[in-house]
Parts: structure tokens; sequence; C-alpha cells
């Protein structure tokens, strides 16, 4: 098998081509791809379920909205954490405030089984997620090739974007090329 160029850290967004109703326009960040495979969770997916109401002992960590995020099709009845630290980008893989483990940059996965007092002083925002988004060794790869995702950096902001439901046209506008143009495509271009 040949050697897969991680991607983790960076953002998958949703080609208009792509015709699976659980990724129309998501922006999933990945935080594992390796040759066994890649997981991420979708970042612009809220559910009307509050945090509170199901992981009360982290709701007032959680910004807006303060609900929980359906991260991906797989594994519904799981909850991943994932906070920003702020000042821990250059901090070495295994170090970090204790319950939280560095994905990419000040991106990381949070212990949701810690107290939250653990954290709470260290984290500058932290979203929860039922599911993720998974793919299989090489499944993703053929995905890319079928042009069915933009590969795009991610910037720390995109986990707590306030406003979840434009996140799409967002990360698509602020780039730097022809991908910036996508942003404006229809959500239905029959109506056009």
């Amino acid at each position: 098998m040949t050697e897969v160029s991680s991607l983790t850290g960076r953002l998958l967004v949703a080609t208009p081509a792509l015709a699976d109703p659980n990724f129309d326009r998501a922006v999933v960040l990945l935080l594992d791809h390796d040759d066994e495979g890649s997981l991420g969770v979708v970042l612009n997916r809220p559910t009307p379920v509050g945090v509170g109401d199901i992981l009360e002992s982290w709701a007032g960590l959680t910004g807006e909205p303060g609900v929980v995020f359906q991260g991906g099709p797989v594994s519904l009845d799981s909850a991943l954490g994932v906070a920003v630290v702020p000042g821990e980008a250059g901090t070495p893989v295994g170090e970090g405030p204790l319950g939280w483990r560095r994905v990419h940059g000040a991106i990381g996965l949070v212990d949701l089984e810690a107290p939250p007092e653990l954290l709470a002083a260290a984290l500058g925002s932290l979203r929860i997620f039922a599911g993720y988004a998974g793919w299989g060794p090489g499944q993703l790869e053929d995905e890319l090739v079928e042009g069915a995702w933009y590969v795009v950096e991610s910037e720390p902001g995109d986990v707590s974007s306030p406003d979840p439901e434009h996140l799409w046209r967002s990360v698509l506008r602020r780039q730097r090329n022809e991908l910036a143009m996508v942003a404006t495509y229809p959500d239905d271009p029959s109506l056009n």
C-alpha cells in the first residue's frame, strides 16, 4: 500500500457534486487520517439538543450555540469533545492541559470522562459532537479522486463558529482561488 499523506487537521468541504445527504454542504474537520482510515466531525450540523441535556457538567464550557452537533452518521450514541486551547499550537504532542489531546495546532480532543474543572481555565472553545464521520483505508482518497470533497486548511475558529449553518459558504469564501466562487453555488441549481 502506498503511504498516505496525512490530512489530519484539515477541512473537507463537500462539493456540490457530493450526492450523499449526510454530507450535503458539510464541513468536516479531520481528526485522524492515515493508512488505516480517516475520522472527522461535521462542524456545521447543530441539533436541537442542548449540551446540558446529555452532558450537564460540560454545558457551561461550550460556546454558542450551546447544542450538541451531529458529528456524522457513525456511532450517534457516542460523544466527542473538540476544543481549542489558545497558545497550544506549538506544544509537542502529548503535552497540554490534562484531559486534552492535541490533534492539530491548537485543536484537540477532550476526554469527556475527565472532570470539566481540569480544563475550564485552559479552554478557548468547546463543541460536543454526537457521532462522527469515518472512512476505511483508501475510501476517503477514492472520494477525493471522484471530486466529492475540497481539502482546505482549517482555522481554530471553525470549530466554534457562532453561525455554523453558514460555515460551508464562509470556508469557501475565504479561499484565495476559484473555490471562493463555489460559495455562491445555489442551494437548488434547478431554480436558476
